[in-house]
């Protein structure tokens, strides 16, 4: 499934995202990748994190760094934020964004975790909190209109194979 969409920033920048649904990103190794996310799970549970600096509810997930892989990003990631590790994790999805001259691609997969403890602190301090939530509760806390919704059911999709 493809899904287009827009949103414009606090500076009126606006932002052209396609959503693809994606089983694999070895099509994506030459395109410019700066992003991976996690809708991780924990039990029934979606985890979802809040950002203190952005002020909002997301899921778990960053830039990636020089040497990284896809995969060695998200498990970072993942651990920084939630202190959890992936059990198993599977590619569900990306988004092209187009800002201006500019397009990089941010991967979506979906994660079945678990706590190495309790959560602290993410050591970039960005994450201040982890929740575990009902997923169909996802809209309480953020709303990602069409593209989430279709993200958050491909992760479900996952989950209940």
């Amino acid at each position: 499934m493809k899904i287009k969409s827009q949103l414009t920033n606090d500076d009126g920048v606006v932002a052209y995202i396609k959503y693809e649904d994606a089983d694999s990103f070895d099509d994506l190794l030459s395109k410019n990748v700066t992003q991976s996310y996690g809708i991780c799970f924990y039990g029934d549970k979606l985890v979802i994190v809040y950002h203190k600096k952005k002020d909002h509810w997301t899921h778990i997930g960053g830039s990636i760094e020089k040497g990284e892989t896809y995969e060695e990003c998200l498990k970072r990631e993942v651990q920084e934020e939630s202190n959890m590790k992936i059990m198993t994790s599977t590619p569900i999805g990306y988004q092209k964004v187009e800002i201006g001259n500019k397009i990089i691609y941010q991967l979506r997969y979906a994660c079945i975790v678990e706590p190495y403890g309790e959560f602290i602190s993410d050591p970039a301090g960005s994450i201040t909190e982890i929740k575990l939530i009902d997923p169909k509760d996802y809209k309480q806390y953020f709303d990602w209109g069409k593209i989430g919704d279709r993200i958050l059911e491909r992760a479900l999709e996952m989950l209940n194979k």
